[in-house]
């Protein structure tokens, strides 16, 4: 049986879920605002601007495949974490470097 000692996340992938967390974010804040004190006057022009209405989504969007891409994404054997042993290629080794 294999044991696990790792974590499925490395520090590249931390890296690209904050990318994506920060894009996501800033998503959200395109789309803030638009809003009006007065309930009796009407701005069309900032309520439907093009930042928010398609900038904003697009890059709500963007953010969540970054984020979706940073949880699949496996880490490499060279990233810095210790890739999985397996039991049977340790003790035929062991067997071979006695010989």
């Amino acid at each position: 049986m294999r044991k696990i000692d790792h974590f499925g996340f490395n520090v590249k992938n931390y890296g690209i879920l904050l990318i994506g967390l920060f894009i996501n974010v800033l998503g959200f804040v395109f789309m803030i605002g638009g809003g009006s004190d007065d309930p009796n006057s009407f701005d069309e022009e900032a309520l439907f601007s093009p930042v928010r209405i398609t900038v904003a989504p697009f890059l709500i969007a963007i953010g969540y495949a970054v984020i979706f891409y940073s949880v699949i994404k496996r880490p490499s054997i060279n990233s810095g974490n210790e890739p999985l042993k397996d039991e049977a290629a340790d003790k035929s080794s062991k067997s071979q470097k006695q010989k």
